[in-house]
């Protein structure tokens, strides 16, 4: 008999939370706090990390409660974080549950947009059963 995979928090501080999921793919909720640069990078460098160590290349990213992106973090993760992750922690896809904020869609929307011709795909969902359905058929 397998074992019983269940979901585990691996990190967590002021900007969000990291899981592992069932499903094979990680988790990156998003809290609705107040956080700094440093806070969105040791979140973000946790989940490279997590994607080096699962091999798993998916992330489901709920936003929806999320504040806007600062121009700070917008400028590090689309330049610094985003092509890192792709290139040596293997990120080829994101589900995204998009922010009941217009301003925090937009600033998503601009990172994703500005992929610079990495080998990634993401995906905008209002509902989260369908960002994981759609994530487990990833390839």
């Amino acid at each position: 008999m397998a074992p019983v995979f269940s979901p585990t928090v691996i990190f967590e501080n002021a900007a969000g939370r990291i899981l592992t999921d069932p499903g094979k793919f990680l988790r990156l909720h998003w809290k609705p706090n107040a956080r700094t640069l440093a806070d969105t990078q040791a979140l973000m460098q946790h989940l490279t990390q997590a994607l080096q160590q699962y091999g798993w290349g998916k992330v489901l990213g709920n936003q929806v409660e999320i504040l806007p992106y600062s121009p700070e973090e917008q400028a590090w993760i689309t330049t610094t974080w985003l092509p890192h992750a792709v290139q040596h922690a293997g990120y080829r896809v994101g589900a995204i549950l998009v922010s009941v904020n217009l301003y925090a869609r937009l600033a998503t929307a601009y990172i994703t947009t500005n992929v610079q011709g990495l080998s990634i795909r993401f995906r905008s969902f209002d509902k989260e059963a369908e960002a994981e359905v759609w994530l487990r058929h990833q390839e």
